[in-house]
């Protein structure tokens, strides 16, 4: 069994901005369980971290870390939770601050975290064979890794989560902050910046992405961000792996959040329904069809469709729910329309988990028309309450969510391939002709009770993997 180190900026249940940290939060434990690998894992020690986690931390050691010409203190801690071993990087100049990103110096601070794995290595209570890091705030561990291997046959993989977001700086952090001999430059420079994604990529043995679909689409110019030459020649060292998720922690049947827990039952699901109707003052129905839609209101998530169709959609017999928060114009636009037709839509403009349970265990139909998905948790979510999944056929949407064919009975969801207002309109209607159709709907919600997608086939893959590097 391979010693695996996972390298990550968050993780459940210490830290989450996106779906990043609930891969890191499971697929550690998914290894575990199927005796693929030993996983320990590393992060920032944020501020923002419940208090319950750091009063568990045990100190393990002090030590410099260089960045450019000054040494700055790490301080490694560490917390076993749920049978995983996981350090934390303590540095109160870089993350004893509010929030996670977002900063001036983000470049800096994920240089520094990304040195400090390194020079952590002699402290870990198990040597590692393999380290693992994810997305671009830990693609410098990648390459300093293979720059100044911290042990020697150190095999590295690295992760593209989403690859719009890489981590650039001015060419002038290579000798301000990164500290290695200038021959190394050109695996760190990608059009004039210092680019952080294009060291792990350059540097790793092996990347992965999160959907096979995702792997194809990045190398592609439109998908890529830039980036696609380096992935071309990477070709053969990329694997899309899709994600899971977490089948004991979105379980309508244990879901603290919802009403009335349900297995596969619609007449269960149905009084979750009409639960949530009387709490948002839409029209109690339970057999009135139910759209929702969970969120971030931007643009890559498809609410540009949505919204262009939304007037037409809403002289249907259907109820629509929206939320989340995001771009302003999208905001006012859908509580506009919820103010319009108050007994027909509800636009809820905050994130709220115990919502977000209820949205999933009461509708019937999942929106998910989005630009681009790296692979996508909520439409796995939405399966896993029995809610049918409309989505843009890219990404982990397209791996994810077969269309439903009425002839031959299969597919577990609706799909369209091209980003147009009207091709999504046009699935919705149909969506509704099959919820109309009894014959039909009972097929597709049997298959959508077939679906699953938790962790264990997932880890496998990524076991299979680990053993091709050693």
């Amino acid at each position: 069994m391979k010693n695996v180190l996972f390298a990550a900026s968050e993780c459940t249940p210490f830290i989450k901005t996106g779906g990043l940290a609930d891969v890191i939060g499971s697929l550690p434990q998914a290894l575990k369980a199927g005796n693929h690998a030993h996983v320990q894992v590393i992060l920032p020690l944020y501020e923002a971290i419940p208090e319950e986690y750091k009063k568990e931390l045990s100190h393990v050691a002090t030590f410099q870390v260089p960045v450019g010409w000054r040494n700055q203190q790490a301080h490694l801690l560490k917390l076993e939770h749920d049978a995983i071993t996981y350090y934390f990087i303590a540095n109160d100049y870089y993350f004893a601050r509010g929030g996670t990103y977002g900063y001036h110096d983000d470049g800096e601070r994920f240089i520094f975290f990304s040195r400090a794995i390194i020079e952590a290595f002699p402290y870990l209570e198990v040597a590692v064979d393999i380290l693992h890091c994810h997305d671009w705030q830990t693609g410098l561990a990648v390459a300093f890794a293979k720059t100044i291997p911290p042990t020697p046959n150190l095999q590295t993989v690295f992760t593209i989560h989403n690859i719009q977001y890489q981590g650039y700086m001015p060419h002038t952090a290579f000798g301000d902050l990164i500290s290695i001999p200038i021959e190394h430059f050109p695996g760190f420079e990608w059009q004039g910046m210092i680019n952080c994604m294009k060291a792990g990529l350059f540097h790793a043995d092996k990347i992965t992405t999160v959907s096979p679909s995702y792997a194809e689409e990045i190398k592609q110019p439109y998908y890529s961000e830039g980036l696609h030459p380096i992935l071309h020649e990477r070709d053969a060292d990329i694997v899309g792996v899709i994600n899971g998720i977490d089948t004991n922690e979105y379980n309508p049947m244990k879901d603290p959040h919802i009403e009335v827990p349900f297995k596969t039952s619609r007449k269960k699901k149905q009084e979750n329904k009409t639960l949530l109707q009387e709490e948002l003052g839409l029209d109690v129905d339970a057999d009135k069809p139910l759209f929702v839609a969970i969120s971030r209101l931007v643009e890559q998530k498809g609410f540009h469709l949505l919204e262009h169709i939304m007037e037409d959609f809403l002289q249907e017999d259907v109820q629509v729910i929206i939320l989340g928060t995001g771009d302003q114009a999208f905001e006012h636009s859908f509580s506009y329309f919820a103010g319009k037709y108050p007994r027909k839509m509800a636009t809820i403009l905050r994130f709220s988990e115990a919502m977000a349970r209820k949205l999933y265990a009461s509708a019937d139909f999942f929106l998910m028309p989005s630009k681009f998905e790296p692979c996508g948790l909520s439409q796995l979510i939405s399966l896993q309450y029995k809610t049918v999944p409309i989505v843009r056929e890219t990404g982990g949407l397209k791996d994810t969510v077969t269309p439903f064919n009425q002839d031959t009975g299969e597919g577990n969801g609706f799909s369209f391939a091209n980003y147009n207002a009207h091709e999504l309109l046009h699935t919705m209607h149909y969506a509704l002709s099959i919820y109309h159709d009894s014959k039909q709907w009972k097929q597709l919600l049997k298959n959508v009770n077939k679906s699953q997608f938790s962790w264990k086939d997932s880890a496998s893959s990524y076991a299979d993997i680990y053993r091709s590097l050693i």
